[in-house]
């Protein structure tokens, strides 16, 4: 998250307030993982979960305010949606019978 924000591309099409939100959230998950290594697993899973919980919801503004723009660059880009047994880029699959 920290380098999607950190990115031209992205950064600029970021609410400013937004910008400062993901990026002081950011830095509170790092010092808590900073001080927190000894932490259970599902502790570390709650404290994603709560940034991804601030972050999402932004990141999906900026994708639906950006239009048809940002949206043609992912096609190109992205994941292609459908077809292949893949979740992303990479090797794909097929099943054998």
């Amino acid at each position: 998250m920290r380098n999607t924000i950190k990115d031209e591309k992205i950064a600029s099409k970021l609410d400013p307030a937004d910008k400062k939100k993901i990026e002081d959230a950011i830095e509170a998950a790092i010092h808590w993982l900073d001080n927190n290594q000894l932490a259970e697993a599902d502790e570390f899973e709650d404290k994603m979960k709560e940034l991804e919980s601030l972050c999402n919801p932004i990141i999906t503004k900026m994708y639906q305010g950006a239009g048809a723009d940002m949206g043609a660059r992912m096609d190109e880009d992205g994941p292609s949606v459908g077809g292949g047994s893949g979740a992303g880029p990479g090797p794909k699959t097929e099943e054998v019978d």
